[in-house]
């Protein structure tokens, strides 16, 4: 019972901070439009027209409802935990089979983020972008191997290290 204590301090400790950081969280500041030959010239120096800004024709983003909360182990003892918050970019239409099967789209991205702890995956820096890419590599590997080729990314949204003392 000694030793569960800690643990479970932790796990409430944690939770209350991922709260707190959620209730805190500031609003998003609106973005200005802006009107008249200032969009025509942004059309001209990027060669895009005001269609082709934001999300891909034909694809649509999916949030993983719960963060994923993974224990980085060092000597028999939890040292740190990962959150990491997941969007699944997918052809339209597919949201709805997406949340259905999200239990196991879940299940395989966790043993895969298990995997990448246990490696070392999220020691040091751990938000370098060579291995952010290939831990994305992967996440997208797994999800369409778990769902399939309508799945056409899986985006970090946040990742935290908190590092236990």
């Amino acid at each position: 019972m000694k030793k569960l204590l800690p643990i479970i301090l932790l796990l409430v400790g944690v939770g209350a901070g991922v709260g707190a950081g959620l209730a805190l969280r500031p609003e998003p500041t609106p973005v200005e439009t802006t009107e008249g030959t200032e969009s025509g010239e942004h059309a001209e120096k990027t060669g895009k027209t005001d269609e082709e800004d934001g999300p891909p024709k034909g694809r649509v983003y999916v949030d993983l409802v719960d963060q994923f909360i993974v224990p980085v182990v060092h000597d028999d003892a939890v040292s740190s935990l990962i959150l990491i918050t997941l969007t699944i970019e997918v052809e339209t239409g597919y949201s709805e089979a997406i949340f259905e099967a999200e239990p196991r789209i879940r299940g395989a991205l966790l043993q895969t983020m298990f995997d990448h702890a246990n490696i070392g995956g999220f020691e040091g820096a751990f938000t370098n972008s060579s291995r952010l890419d290939r831990l994305r590599k992967t996440f997208l590997e797994v999800a369409q191997k778990t769902f399939g080729d309508e799945i056409s990314d899986v985006l970090i949204v946040q990742i935290t290290r908190q590092d236990i003392a």
